[in-house]
């Protein structure tokens, strides 16, 4: 069994694994990376999408989205689109930022 601490956030990562501890520290560090791959795919596509939506509409996301949430704007459906590929945008750079704090 092999236990990795991390330094400024405490934790304890239990691994079950007859493996020697480098190759599962390779394995972790190369899904991280794939995730951190995966979530800026994921960022530039709703970034495409808001931006279109900008573009169309005149408005920036950051304004659509506090005017979404006041019930500032109409039920359309392009609006609510825009909204849920604004929040969409937030989860992925906050994620994003998450997995860049993780080292090894």
């Amino acid at each position: 069994m092999t236990i990795l601490e991390g330094i400024d956030m405490s934790f304890t990562l239990n691994i079950e694994t007859d493996f020697p501890p480098q190759e599962v520290i390779e394995a972790i560090r190369s899904a991280l990376e794939h995730e951190k791959h995966v979530t800026r795919y994921k960022i530039k596509r709703y970034s495409t999408i808001c931006n279109e939506f900008e573009k169309k509409f005149g408005l920036n996301s950051a304004e659509l989205q506090k005017h979404f949430e006041n019930g500032e704007i109409t039920d359309k459906s392009d609006f609510f689109d825009w909204y849920a590929a604004k929040r969409e945008l937030d989860h992925w750079n906050k994620r994003l930022e998450i997995l860049s704090g993780v080292s090894f």
